[in-house]
């Protein structure tokens, strides 16, 4: 594993996700204005830095059927990325938590029930999403 402060994404919280996903799409979406410090930052599943820091963790760089948040050396992946996010947003996001009392097998299976209908549901994008010009600094390359 690589050393964390060499990966991209700096002191941020980072989550990786699809950016062809209209699902993945409209979470991050939903996250840039309840993060108004900008505390998350992005990157698309398909970009080199998703690559580099999946690589780094010792992740392979080509799954795309799950969202990933890198923090502080941490990974999280599919339903505990969701939680660890929602927690980061603060109140009343930060009640999601209490869905760990759930065990991980269950919900990363309803997790992966929706990842691998996500395109049929949802559809998907040509190519990733461009940010908008005030949130373009959270978007890694």
């Amino acid at each position: 594993m690589s050393d964390p402060s060499e990966l991209p994404g700096g002191d941020h919280p980072v989550l990786l996700f699809d950016g062809v996903c209209n699902l993945c799409n409209g979470l991050v979406q939903f996250i840039v204005p309840r993060d108004p410090e900008g505390v998350i930052h992005f990157a698309p599943l398909q970009s080199a830095a998703a690559k580099a820091l999946l690589s780094g963790h010792g992740l392979p760089p080509s799954d795309l059927d799950s969202v990933v948040l890198v923090e502080d050396g941490d990974v999280y992946r599919k339903s505990d990325a969701v939680i660890r996010v929602a927690e980061l947003l603060g109140w009343p996001y930060r009640a999601a938590g209490a869905g760990r009392v759930v065990p991980a097998p269950l919900r990363d299976a309803l997790y992966d029930l929706v990842a691998d209908y996500r395109y049929d549901l949802f559809g998907r994008k040509d190519r990733c999403m461009l940010p908008d010009e005030d949130v373009q600094d959270r978007f890694l390359g």
